[in-house]
Formats: structure tokens, C-alpha cells, sequence
């Protein structure tokens, strides 16, 4: 991690006090083809490229926006690693929502489903993750104001969270998501490898997010739309134009579950132990 990250983290923050005072509680990171989501909640939206020293998200089915409301803010896009970004700018978004006050944070996205359980369209509560991307977005120096140099990662994913979602949609599926570079998808053998290991989901996201947000003592959910059967298991070559269409199939049952676990996580704060 950069040693100025701390000024990065403050300029952004400064930037976005210029058009809200809000200290939500909660953070919500939309992946490909769930932007409009953004529109089911409150608050004033600040475009990607009007808070300083932030990038710009490139990747379609990405919004570019946040939302801040009084309880929640909402990041319609985000920044991915093979876009060339380093990972001190695709982790940005979760430091800043920290700065913010957010202490809770639901991260979505659009994966490819490995499970012969999952089918295109299914949502897929993230129970844990493989960090494929070779890299890890807390190398370098450490700032002991941020969290620990050797943050303990046996619990990613909040087991009361993981408990709330399924209580709201009892259907969800479960299981482990990888991650990895891209942006090439996977060959058939990498996703037999990766089944091997025990992945259930692949894509190209969320485990920096997780990771950061965990060190920094943030709770974490994570919920992946299943856009399309990964490598090797369906009949289809494999489009980003449908990865995003799938991902606006999912929207409504997705945007119902993201608000009935945001409620219920501000009306009741101690009921995630």
C-alpha cells in the first residue's frame, strides 16, 4: 500500500463533503449490470470522476456514481484490476466508505457459475473466497491506523449477514467465490482446476474489496449474480454483453434483498452478534 494513501483516502473524502455531510452505516458495491440498483436507494449522487483521485470506471454495465444518503451509500460501478488500475485504486471506494462511517458493507457481483447447482440468473451467497489474482491489496508498508499487519481472514463473510440474507430469500444458493485476473474468461481446464479446489464461482472482483473491508473491521456480505455457466459447462462462447444482460434479469430479486438486508441491519444494529 502506497505510504500517501492516507492523504488519497482524505482528498476523496474532502471532495465529497463539498456536497454531503452524511455518515451512513451502510455500503453497498454494484458489479456488471446491477448499476441501476443504485436507483432503489436515497441520497445525492456524486459522479466517479467528481471525487478527487478517484479513477473512472471503463467496464460496461458500470454506472460510475455514488450515492449518499443518510443511511447508505452506494457505489453503481467499480474498479477492476485488469483494467490497469493498481490496487490501491480498485480498494479506494471500501477506505473511503470507511472514512465515511459505513460499518457494514454488501458487495455484488457477476460471476460464473463452476456448481452444476447454479444457473444463469440464480444469486449465490458468498460463504468464502480463493484469492487467485496473485497479488493482495495490503502488500507494502502497513498503516497501524488502518488495521493490523497480519489481519486474520478465517471469517470474510459475516455469518449473521450470511444468516439475514437467507432468512429474506430463503432460495439463495451458497457457496466459494475465485477470483482472478482476467480479463480473458477461463479456460475449460483452469475451471476444472478451480472446481477442484472448491470453487463454486469465478469472476474478477470483490475478494480485494472483502479483504480491505475485513482489515479495516468492517462487516461483509458478498451475493454473486450466476450471469452464465463458466467455461467448459455450457454450449455458449462466453460474452460480457451477456453477462450484463443476465446480471438486469437479477436486478429486481437482487435490489429486494439488498434493501430488506439494509433495513434490517440499521432498525436492528446488535442483531448480527
Amino acid at each position: 500500500m502506497n505510504p500517501d494513501y492516507q492523504k488519497t483516502i482524505e482528498q476523496a473524502l474532502v471532495s465529497i463533503r463539498k456536497s454531503t455531510q452524511a455518515s451512513p452505516k451502510v455500503g453497498l458495491v454494484l458489479g456488471s449490470g446491477l448499476s441501476n440498483i443504485v436507483d432503489q436507494f436515497q441520497g445525492v449522487e456524486i459522479p466517479y470522476h467528481e471525487i478527487d483521485g478517484y479513477p473512472v470506471a471503463t467496464v460496461a454495465g458500470h454506472k460510475g456514481v455514488l450515492k449518499i444518503g443518510t443511511e447508505t451509500a452506494v457505489m453503481a460501478g467499480r474498479f477492476h484490476y485488469y483494467e490497469g488500475h493498481s490496487m490501491d485504486s480498485v480498494v479506494l471506494p471500501i477506505f473511503l466508505l470507511k472514512a465515511l462511517g459505513v460499518q457494514t458493507v454488501l458487495l455484488t457481483n457477476a460471476a460464473g457459475g463452476i456448481s452444476h447447482e447454479l444457473n444463469p440468473g440464480d444469486l449465490m451467497l458468498i460463504t468464502d473466497h480463493i484469492n487467485f489474482l496473485g497479488t493482495n491489496p495490503l502488500m507494502g508498508p502497513n498503516n497501524d491506523s488502518f488495521g493490523p499487519r497480519f489481519p486474520d481472514m478465517s471469517e470474510v463473510y459475516h455469518r449473521g449477514l450470511q444468516n439475514l440474507a437467507l432468512g429474506l430469500d430463503p432460495l439463495l444458493g451458497r457457496g466459494t467465490y475465485l477470483a482472478v485476473t482476467g480479463p480473458s474468461y477461463e479456460t475449460p481446464a483452469e475451471i476444472r482446476a478451480y472446481r477442484t479446489l472448491g470453487a463454486d464461482a469465478v469472476g474478477m472482483s470483490t475478494v480485494p474489496e472483502a479483504l480491505c473491508a475485513r482489515y479495516l473491521g468492517m462487516n461483509v456480505a458478498g451475493i454473486s449474480v450466476i450471469t452464465n455457466k463458466a467455461a467448459g459447462l455450457g454450449h455458449a462462447s462466453l460474452d460480457h454483453g451477456e453477462v450484463v444482460e443476465t446480471g438486469k434479469t437479477a436486478e429486481a430479486r437482487l435490489a429486494k434483498l439488498l434493501l430488506g438486508m439494509t433495513r434490517e441491519i440499521l432498525d436492528n444494529p446488535g442483531a448480527l452478534g
